[in-house]
């Protein structure tokens, strides 16, 4: 397949023009090879002015999810780990968390939970666990307690309350770093050896790490947030370089050549240029409703709008193993059944095993999913990117 990416190009151009981000990078590719590949806007904003292309390293977040997810989904294949087992078997400190069952004053009251929460409940988010970023209680919880979020790379962080019992809602949080201590717990290996063992190395990802090495430092852009002139300034390095644990949540700097060669191993049913990562009847499930009556909610709200803004996806959203999946078809865009997810840094991919083709975007900019910003642009690049197939 062959596309006239010129639409494309004027969009990412558009976006860094008009100031909607500092840069962008985005891609695309079928299951055969790449479609199309372009960038606009510099790495560093008044300090480098290196043009980011499609082998620019950035932060990917919470894309590293799937990456982690897949770890877990070969170690049930294998037989090691068993899904709907508690997380405390394999993580017995797992078993001392409580739920967050409102307050007395400013004391959090703390209650056990009605159930345990099982493997596959921290891999479709349904474990109880969230993020501060969209739960106040959270932000208010951390706020009384000195326990960090996850960002700053703390151990800490894993002593977070639930905020619901297992089962009831999809609450995004910090179920995948959970989920990375599983698979730690299952090998005997830390979270990034077995990424390179069972993902990257079999895909040729080598741009993909938790951290980047000199050159690759030198090759990476950096986080920006908005200046008191209505531009970008550069934040520097916001993640620990030096983390207590390998964060199977947030944790991986990559390329968008490298990560879109994971997109087209699940696009092509686990398996790319002969190497297998999953099973397709593995991947079938991933792209398959894993929670039952729960729904991804039609928004979620801000706790912190310097962070995100709230995320306002509409009707008929569920969650596969580790992906966003859209229940109808979005009008020129993806078709129903699509997987897909984001990062806090604005970073976006998609997987369309209908039409046949697999995509991402990159900055690394804050805050997150900003409505006329990067969620705008979200958007026009897939409107873009279909209608030039």
């Amino acid at each position: 397949m062959a596309i006239d990416g010129s639409r494309i190009d004027e969009v990412l151009a558009a976006a860094v023009d008009s100031g909607a981000v500092p840069h962008v990078a985005a891609i695309a590719a079928d299951r055969d090879g790449i479609l199309y590949e372009g960038g606009a806007g510099a790495r560093i904003n008044g300090e480098d002015s290196t043009p980011v292309t499609t082998s620019t390293q950035f932060r990917i977040m919470s894309m590293t999810k799937m990456v982690c997810t897949v770890t877990a989904l070969q170690l049930m294949e294998q037989g090691s780990l068993d899904l709907d087992a508690p997380v405390e078997r394999y993580c017995p400190a797992f078993g001392d968390l409580q739920v967050l069952d409102g307050w007395d004053g400013d004391v959090p009251k703390l209650r056990a939970p009605a159930t345990r929460a099982t493997v596959k409940q921290l891999i479709t988010h349904t474990s109880g666990l969230t993020y501060w970023f969209w739960n106040a209680d959270m932000v208010r919880y951390e706020a009384v307690s000195g326990i960090p979020n996850v960002v700053p790379g703390s151990a800490e962080a894993f002593r977070a309350p639930l905020v619901c019992d297992p089962g009831t809602r999809f609450e995004y949080g910090i179920n995948t770093d959970w989920l990375g201590k599983v698979v730690e717990s299952v090998t005997g290996k830390g979270l990034d050896v077995v990424v390179k063992e069972g993902v990257t190395g079999p895909l040729g990802m080598g741009d993909t790490m938790f951290r980047l090495d000199p050159d690759r430092t030198a090759n990476a852009v950096t986080v920006h947030t908005p200046g008191s002139d209505g531009g970008w300034v550069s934040a520097g390095e916001i993640l620990n370089q030096e983390p207590d644990w390998w964060a199977g949540g947030h944790g991986l700097y990559s390329t968008p050549r490298d990560y879109i060669r994971f997109e087209r191993a699940l696009l092509r049913g686990g398996e790319l240029d002969g190497a297998r990562i999953l099973s397709r009847e593995t991947v079938d499930a991933a792209f398959s409703n894993q929670i039952g009556d729960l729904d991804v909610p039609e928004v979620i709200e801000t706790a912190d709008p310097p962070i995100t803004d709230s995320m306002r996806i509409g009707p008929g959203w569920k969650w596969g193993y580790g992906l966003l999946l859209n229940t109808q078809d979005l009008p020129g865009r993806r078709r129903a059944w699509t997987g897909a997810w984001a990062g806090l840094f604005n970073t976006h991919f998609f997987v369309d095993r209908t039409t046949g083709i697999c995509a991402s975007i990159y900055t690394n900019s804050l805050p997150f999913i900003t409505e006329h910003q990067a969620w705008k642009l979200y958007g026009d690049f897939e409107d873009a990117l279909y209608a030039s197939l």
